[in-house]
């Protein structure tokens, strides 16, 4: 079980009354049109692009090629790896389709981008178990038009009390917590982090929140290639003996399938266990999980297989508004959360790269990458010691 974090960066606009969330363009087209004939089309190469209309004049020309014909990405720069999305009242990305999907449902029914958020995040513990899940903890910067600023939320879990800082030693490999076995478990805050932003800024009832996930998790969802790579090689490393890992069984009936390899690239994966949490959670808010049956289930668990996480931990566990940390850096206000999270960091790698002149190194210069990854170090380095 390992902690994970998420970011819900939330505009006013999707705070405020507003609903629906329309994409594409306003109608105008990119100069140049797709009426140019393209290579291997025939006909002559059509002129250069007319001038740009004055909105799009700060280096939006650099994105524009001669050679764009119907096979090419329709917007973004040529050396993109993903297509760039516009949209009127709302936007969402995530790393799988179908999450991004629910979340723009979500802001169709008129939810707020918090609701979004949440109903992404339940996604993708079905869809991208091995990087979310309701076993992990979860942050977020949102922006609240009505104090009109950034607010942070830190939903970061405790240890268990019962586990000393003693036996975390005696069982650290190099000086470092064991990725696996109970002695890495701390207690899971996102389910109360979720709870926690709805009641301040959710729009749509809680349960509607849940029921792309849960769909998902009953019909099942094909597992894109780099999710069937990451939850086989967990299921190689759980069946290694001396993992340290005190019970696998349920890992390995839940995501190793018939040959406890795990799920192969384009195979539908299905999850009814988590259909079933998911509907308790729907049903019975942050508590079912907290002081419910969930909780006593796991603590149950954790007696069973000789761990430390107590029902007691669960239930004392709430998430916390913070003061997000802020930077400069050229001029644009930077936020980060602070605390147990590497926020610090980063605002620390900004101020120090902020001495340099960037744009005259150039992108992707040797000297570009040098300063950053400089930077980085030094950050990094910070991060560890203090």
């Amino acid at each position: 079980m390992h902690r994970r974090t998420f970011l819900a960066a939330l505009p006013a606009a999707a705070l405020g009354p507003a609903a629906g969330a329309a994409a594409g363009q306003d109608g105008r087209g990119v100069p140049g049109g797709q009426g140019a004939p393209g290579p291997g089309q025939g006909g002559a190469r059509s002129p250069a692009a007319p001038a740009l209309p004055p909105r799009w004049e700060a280096g939006a020309d650099r994105f524009l090629r001669p050679d764009v014909s119907a096979g090419d990405r329709p917007v973004g720069a040529s050396f993109a790896s993903r297509t760039a999305a516009y949209g009127l009242h709302g936007a969402a990305g995530t790393a799988h389709p179908l999450a991004t999907q629910a979340g723009i449902d979500i802001l169709r029914r008129g939810g707020s981008a918090v609701d979004a958020a949440i109903a992404i995040n339940a996604c993708l513990g079905m869809l991208e178990p091995t990087s979310s899940g309701i076993g992990g903890d979860a942050y977020a910067m949102i922006w609240d038009p009505r104090q009109r600023k950034v607010v942070g939320l830190a939903g970061s879990g405790a240890s268990p009390r019962g586990l000393s800082l003693e036996t975390v030693r005696a069982r650290a490999r190099g000086g470092a917590l064991p990725p696996l076995g109970a002695v890495s478990v701390s207690v899971p805050g996102a389910v109360d982090a979720w709870w926690t932003m709805h009641r301040r800024y959710g729009r749509l009832p809680w349960a509607q929140l849940f029921e792309p996930a849960i769909a998902h998790a009953e019909a099942g969802a094909p597992v894109p290639d780099i999710i069937a790579y990451y939850i086989r090689r967990s299921m190689a490393a759980f069946r290694r003996p001396g993992n340290g890992i005190e019970e696998t069984a349920n890992a390995l009936r839940t995501y190793g399938l018939a040959d406890g390899k795990g799920p192969a690239a384009g195979q539908v994966f299905r999850n009814p266990d988590l259909a079933r949490t998911y509907r308790a959670i729907a049903a019975g808010g942050r508590d079912a999980f907290y002081t419910g049956d969930i909780a006593r289930t796991i603590d149950r668990y954790f007696k069973r297989i000789g761990g430390w996480l107590r029902y007691e931990d669960l239930a004392a566990h709430h998430s916390e508004w913070v003061e997000p940390h802020r930077t400069g850096y050229r001029g644009v206000d930077v936020h980060a959360l602070g605390a147990n999270t590497q926020g610090i960091a980063t605002l620390q790698m900004l101020n120090i790269l902020e001495t340099f002149d960037l744009g005259e190194a150039g992108f992707q210069s040797p000297l570009s990458i040098h300063l950053q990854a400089e930077a980085k170090r030094l950050a990094y380095e910070d991060r560890a010691r203090f």
